[in-house]
């Protein structure tokens, strides 16, 4: 027998409770993709424009395929290229497409959180003074003023970059109990406290109310531009951590009898709970810049999307009282949200290839770390640092993403035609029943207007271009990183798996599953019989 076949992998970790899993999948949606990327996005798409398309996303798309990871991660019990794999052998390089693309959001996911450390540092004294546009752009990133890949290295990311992917690795060789689930059942309760504070005082301001009625009021001319209804698709994906294989890895944790359905409900309303919130706390901050510099909303110079959460709340934290305190509050519960969040990524890529060689948690860890570090610290932790960011932040989401939900929801439902099983083994553990909708959803519908979305956004991307950056810096990064996903994919379908269980899975059958649960709501009713107080004549008091 060859070594390639030799390996056995450890008993595979689960969540210890319900609980676990949902508030880890709760710290993944909930994050910087609220703070950080929905309000940029929602501001570079017309403000309440992108909201209709947003809603639309979320119920033709976002519900679906999130209830599809579920299904397919619990399962399958496996990563994404395994999962796939178990459901058909073809469909394995979906699984490290997505792996791929979770790769290259860990590179620049963990730049964002190094921003939010040192902003925390800044915080002392408020160093941002009255100017916080030109100090995070000027300053503290010192960015290039022509697009480009550089390697002038700016030390103060650069420290804290070095920081949080240590701490990453640190906490990822702990594995899932210990390390994942315990820093979720922190952070969160945090930062949602915290920024529900920051969110009151800043509809307080002058002008907050402006920035917000920006925000709810449609501009139905925006609705024609299909890189609008792209960009909202792309942010549900990333928000929702669906698509790339976060929710499909946390589902195949979950213990074989959960109520998979329910639990998606609760952090789909969860997330965009959370994320109304941002937008109404970021377009305050907006409308109450706009109003001390005299302007209109739009005509604020020197806010981008990406970066937008860095330069409207330092300024909206130095008017509030208390402001050092509330800045330390915000930028460290910054800090551990968008931590858990990476965790969450970093997850994807590890289980995967623990599935792939049998590797022990620190061992995936470490290498995982290093390779996805050495990249994030040339390309992020450098003057070009920004504008890179950007375009590979749009290109991923948008066509890797976007692309990744398309393929998975062809193959599923009308290559290997798995829906109908996939729906069952959901009903015979969910307390909510999915019927013939979601059947119809995530064979038709959804896999229709992703395709029509995915298609004009590309074009759009060809014929004008992304951002206003030249035509060669977005073939460079942009294409190259799609392009790149693609070889990676075909590339690890290649590689055998090293284990010799993996032949040997066989999942379980509904009707075997529904029997489980029977059996567990017999077994707690008795439990509650037996131990109910009795009187001394024989009957219950």
């Amino acid at each position: 027998m060859t070594s390639e076949a030799t390996t056995t992998a450890p008993e595979r970790e689960t969540w210890g409770k319900r609980s676990a899993f949902i508030i880890a999948a709760i710290s993944s949606a909930i994050g910087l993709g609220n703070i950080w990327r929905f309000p940029g996005v929602a501001y570079e798409n017309g403000g309440g424009a992108f909201l209709i398309p947003y809603l639309v996303a979320f119920l033709t798309a976002g519900l679906p395929i999130l209830f599809l990871d579920y299904a397919i991660g619990h399962k399958y019990r496996a990563a994404p290229p395994l999962a796939f794999k178990r459901l058909n052998r073809k469909a394995e390089p979906l699984g490290w497409w997505q792996v791929g693309v979770s790769f290259l959001i860990l590179t620049y996911y963990a730049v964002i959180i190094a921003w939010a450390l040192g902003f925390v540092w800044f915080s002392f004294g408020r160093q941002w003074g009255d100017d916080a546009v030109g100090f995070f752009t000027g300053e503290y990133l010192q960015l290039a003023s022509e697009p480009g890949v550089t390697f002038e290295f700016v030390p103060a990311v650069l420290v804290t970059l070095l920081i949080v992917w240590i701490a990453a690795i640190i906490v990822m060789s702990l594995g899932l109990r210990r390390g994942l689930d315990r820093a979720n059942r922190i952070t969160l309760p945090l930062l949602v406290i915290v920024f529900t504070i920051i969110v009151i005082y800043a509809m307080t301001l002058p002008g907050a109310w402006d920035g917000i009625n920006q925000f709810f009021a449609p501009n139905f001319p925006a609705l024609a531009d299909p890189a609008v209804w792209l960009a909202a698709y792309g942010h549900i994906f990333f928000s929702f951590s669906i698509a790339f294989g976060i929710m499909l890895t946390y589902s195949s944790y979950m213990k074989r009898r959960s109520d998979l359905a329910g639990s998606g409900l609760v952090v789909a309303f969860a997330n965009c709970g959370f994320e109304m919130l941002a937008g109404i706390g970021v377009f305050a901050a907006l409308g109450f810049l706009a109003f001390t510099q005299g302007v209109h909303i739009d005509d604020l110079e020197g806010i981008s999307g990406v970066a937008l959460a860095f330069m409207t709340f330092p300024t909206l934290l130095s008017e509030m009282p208390g402001g050092t305190v509330m800045a330390l509050l915000f930028f460290g519960s910054l800090v551990l949200a968008g931590f858990t969040s990476l965790l969450s990524i970093y997850q994807v890529v590890t289980g995967s290839l623990q599935d792939k060689t049998g590797w022990s948690n620190r061992r995936v860890a470490i290498v995982v770390g290093l390779a996805a570090g050495i990249p994030s610290v040339l390309l992020f932790g450098t003057t070009s640092g920004l504008n890179v960011l950007d375009v590979l932040d749009a290109f991923v989401n948008n066509i890797g993403v976007t692309g990744s939900a398309v393929a998975m929801l062809v193959l599923v439902a009308w290559v290997f035609r798995a829906v109908p099983g996939l729906r069952a083994h959901l009903n015979a553990l969910s307390s909510l029943k999915l019927g013939p909708v979601w059947t119809i959803a995530v064979s038709v519908v959804t896999p229709v207007i992703l395709a029509v979305i995915l298609v004009r956004g590309v074009e759009t991307y060809i014929v004008d271009g992304y951002g206003g950056f030249p035509t060669w810096f977005i073939s460079v990064i942009g294409w190259g990183a799609i392009a790149l996903l693609a070889v990676f994919s075909f590339a690890m379908s290649y590689r055998r798996y090293r284990r010799r269980d993996i032949d040997s899975f066989v999942p379980d059958e509904p009707e075997h599953l529904e029997t489980q649960m029977n059996e567990l709501v017999a077994e707690a009713r008795d439990a509650r019989e037996a131990t109910a107080p009795r009187s001394t004549s024989g009957g219950t008091r």
